[in-house]
């Protein structure tokens, strides 16, 4: 076997790897945001009586009984509850009168279904609008998901229109959590930059001392250092304490539990991230450059910005896409130590998750954070001219 058949052979177990424990299983939960099987599994009477159907037309009278066999047999088969969850969605209130309707069906004669039956449960269930929100999760696929994870919804007419506006939440979601994941990569820069060139600037024992305190929180379990600038930040905490001590403040900051809470704590788990890409670039560039631009009367300022900012910028452009892609998918630092008004938009997909149990706008929302991160690094490799693939 020559040598690019070995490494060839060499690849394949990662390959596989990566392909069934990573894009196999993202494939799969991404493709809930389009995925529509609840309703067509619940209700196929229903769908093929409202085939033809307009919504803008009276109700077919067929489609009644077909409904009434439906919730009869969603019911006894398991799959009502799903299609009453999925189609609550859109009709607030009609999972539960979906269910009663399913019992009194049961105790009637499906055939004799009709309008008044049904509006005798519930207005909603004989109207034209719940069997719009039907035809509309017929499926196999949809975009209701995906419109809702952007504040878009369809009307009656089947058009795309913006969502009500005590409804409309995830745009301003998704801003918020581009503005955190912004604001602790300045932060970051801010802080990383001048700690990474006193790396390059001291003796290599002073240097891996503090590289190792530099390295310090990957030590430490994130929810633990989370948890440590809870005790930290409190009203009773270190900091409050120290400042009142030195007459600074009269009463106890609010630290916690707002934006401030989120961008401390933040920027301390990401600081490393930062400081790392910028040491590796920054170690590289020979000192006599400055003293160079010195030499020829370029002024310390001048030299840093024309001389030294350019050649350190991929470790720049490369530390801050780094901590920003990070800052984005963020969820356990902004749960414990932020407001309700300062939760990204991860806490929204975990909730969707684990609480709620709508994997559909969980994956919409996921694919909306993986689209824009994938975004966001295409216009960072575009502004730093391919510059960012150079660190590892």
């Amino acid at each position: 076997m020559g040598g690019t058949g070995r490494r060839t052979a060499l690849l394949v177990p990662l390959t596989g790897f990566l392909l069934v424990f990573f894009v196999a299983p993202l494939a799969w939960l991404l493709s809930l945001a389009v995925r529509e099987a609840e309703v067509s599994r619940a209700l196929p009477r229903t769908l093929v009586a409202l085939q033809t159907w307009q919504s803008d037309r009276p109700l077919p009278e067929a489609v009644f009984p077909a409904f009434a066999h439906d919730l009869v047999e969603a019911r006894a088969a398991s799959t009502l509850a799903d299609a009453a969850r999925r189609l609550n969605y859109e009709v607030n209130g009609v999972r539960s009168t979906l269910m009663r309707a399913a019992r009194e069906a049961a105790a009637a004669a499906p055939d004799s279904a009709n309008a008044a039956f049904f509006a005798d449960v519930d207005p909603a269930l004989a109207s034209p609008a719940f069997f719009a929100a039907v035809q509309r999760a017929r499926g196999p696929v949809s975009a209701y998901y995906l419109l809702a994870s952007v504040d878009l919804v369809r009307d009656a007419q089947g058009r795309v229109a913006r969502a009500a506006e005590t409804n409309r939440i995830y745009i301003d979601v998704l801003l918020r959590t581009l503005g955190i994941s912004a604001s602790v990569t300045v932060l970051c820069l801010l802080l990383g930059f001048p700690v990474a060139m006193l790396l390059t600037q001291v003796r290599e024992r002073t240097a891996d001392a503090l590289m190792i305190l530099v390295l310090l929180p990957f030590w430490t379990s994130l929810l633990v250092r989370t948890a440590a600038w809870v005790v930290v930040l409190q009203r009773e905490g270190m900091v409050n304490s120290l400042l009142l001590k030195l007459g600074l403040i009269a009463e106890p900051l609010t630290l916690i539990y707002n934006r401030t809470g989120v961008l401390v704590a933040m920027t301390h788990v990401l600081l490393p991230f930062m400081i790392l890409p910028l040491y590796s670039v920054l170690k590289g560039i020979p000192p006599h450059y400055m003293r160079a631009a010195g030499s020829l009367g370029a002024p310390p300022v001048t030299a840093f910005v024309r001389v030294y900012l350019p050649i350190a910028a991929p470790g720049i452009a490369a530390g801050s896409l780094m901590v920003f892609i990070l800052a984005l998918g963020y969820y356990i630092t902004p749960a414990l130590v932020g407001g309700g008004s300062d939760q990204m938009l991860s806490y929204f997909v975990a909730t969707y998750t684990t609480d709620t149990g709508n994997w559909g706008l969980a994956a919409a929302l996921g694919l909306l954070m993986l689209l824009t991160t994938i975004v966001l690094y295409a216009l960072a490799q575009r502004l730093s001219g391919g510059r960012t693939m150079a660190i590892g």
